[in-house]
């Protein structure tokens, strides 16, 4: 990055913030932050497939913030031949110098995470496309197996390389960028055949009778991994280039501030685009299920509002009531020993109660169906015996109340659903996991559990 000017630098800066600012919003809008809270039910796995990815993140925005400060702190120089160029990183200052080797760490520590991400994820879909009924289990597996050592090589090497050049300054830039970017352009160049069979993938599903919901999400993590496969080339590529001219005696093209910064800036967008994507691949968004749950939050605290009100208003109109009574009615007792009972009151004049009357800013729970209630008449009606046995012998009448949904012919619907869920987890020829699958980490075994291995976790 020594021969890069500060605009490329800032642009780096500017887009690796503006994903972080995404990262932070995903992640509040997804589950209120609960994905990141370290507790037993969530895993080994779906923690360290979590923290490795938001981990990279912070560590490539450190990278690009700081070297854009250390950029426009050292400014440019002119040199015979070359014009006004960059001052190149043997003309820094010994403080500003002093940075570059925790920088380049952050970057080559960021970069390593980022391929155990994208490692795991397409072991998981080479595992989702080749699985079959024998091969139940993902922590069983050779893809499995494969992420681990595949993981712990990325970790080691691309540190390592750091380290052990970090004497020459500009030999250790090179040949980082050189690591990095051939362990990713080859990870995205082991998702091209994944690409080209999942359609057939799908139409098996559909073949075998697999839920519309499973097939929908499959669909659209299909044409997501696509979409980013193709900035995953914009990211590799402009630095595998710069990378492969760095190490060469002649650097021909980062000599050449118009190129290296086109190719810097368009491996910045790459990046920053096939991240953002990677985040929503892995933490997916229901947008029905967050406006459910908000309406169900509103509805509850509405509802505990108005049922305080209610029995305000209710005891209120009731203690009215008691109080109009005594002043107005002669009422017949029969006392007996030391309790009185009510035999008879004389008929009254209609009583008209209009609940309108009071707010309606907030439904309580017994106006929730009913927004007023009227009495008219006589309060104190004289009914014929025969009547009311007829009365006494009749079933109380139940309202039509919701159930879950909009009506009681919801919770018919959500019973067939439920069925379907049911009738597809006994599909013989679908692997378990494809029929529920979310994410790539959040993996789902009904009724499975991963023995011989610690990395397991149980959906929270």
């Amino acid at each position: 990055m020594s021969h890069l000017s500060p605009a490329s630098l800032l642009v780096w800066a500017i887009l690796s913030s503006l994903v972080g600012t995404f990262l932070v919003y995903h992640l509040w809008s997804f589950d209120r932050f609960k994905c990141l809270r370290w507790n037993k039910s969530a895993g080994t796995f779906k923690r360290i497939m979590t923290y490795s990815y938001l981990l990279t993140v912070p560590l490539i925005t450190t990278y690009a913030i700081g070297f854009t400060a250390i950029k426009y702190y050292e400014g440019f120089v002119a040199f015979p031949f070359y014009g006004i160029i960059p001052k190149p990183i043997e003309l820094w200052s010994p403080f500003t110098q002093s940075f570059n080797f925790p920088l380049m760490l952050c970057l080559s520590v960021g970069w390593s995470l980022e391929m155990v991400t994208h490692l795991e994820e397409l072991c998981f879909w080479l595992f989702l496309v080749n699985s079959g009924t024998a091969q139940q289990n993902w922590f069983h597996s050779l893809y499995f197996k494969t992420w681990i050592v595949g993981s712990i090589v990325a970790v080691i090497y691309m540190p390592l390389i750091t380290v052990l050049t970090r004497s020459d300054p500009l030999k250790s830039e090179a040949y980082t960028f050189l690591a990095g970017s051939l362990g990713s352009i080859s990870l995205t160049l082991c998702f091209m055949p994944i690409l080209f069979t999942f359609p057939s993938f799908l139409r098996n599903l559909r073949s075998e009778g697999v839920d519309t919901n499973t097939i929908v999400r499959l669909t659209k993590f299909a044409e997501l991994n696509t979409i980013r496969v193709f900035f995953r080339f914009l990211f590799t590529v402009p630095f595998l280039i710069l990378s492969v001219d760095g190490i060469r005696p002649h650097h021909h093209i980062n000599e050449n501030m118009l190129w290296t910064d086109f190719l810097a800036m368009i491996a910045g967008f790459g990046c920053s685009i096939s991240s953002t994507l990677t985040l929503v691949i892995f933490f997916p968004r229901s947008i029905h299920g967050e406006i459910a749950s908000r309406d169900e939050r509103r509805h509850g605290k509405y509802c505990q509002t108005g049922a305080y009100e209610a029995s305000l208003y209710d005891s209120g109109m009731r203690t009215n009531m008691a109080q109009h009574s005594a002043h107005t009615f002669n009422y017949g007792t029969l006392v007996l020993g030391s309790e009185s009972f009510l035999l008879n009151s004389p008929p009254r004049p209609n009583v008209q109660l209009d609940v309108d009357s009071r707010s309606d800013k907030y439904p309580s729970p017994t106006t929730c169906a009913m927004h007023e209630a009227r009495w008219t008449g006589s309060m104190d009606k004289d009914w014929p015996d025969k009547e009311q046995d007829t009365v006494a012998s009749l079933s109380p009448l139940r309202p039509n109340r919701k159930k879950g949904g909009d009506s009681d012919l919801d919770s018919t619907n959500q019973s067939r659903e439920a069925g379907m869920a049911e009738l597809n987890t006994h599909i013989p020829n679908v692997n378990q996991m494809v029929q529920n699958f979310t994410s790539p980490i959040d993996l789902v075994y009904s009724g499975q559990k991963s023995e011989g291995t610690k990395l397991t976790f149980s959906k929270s």
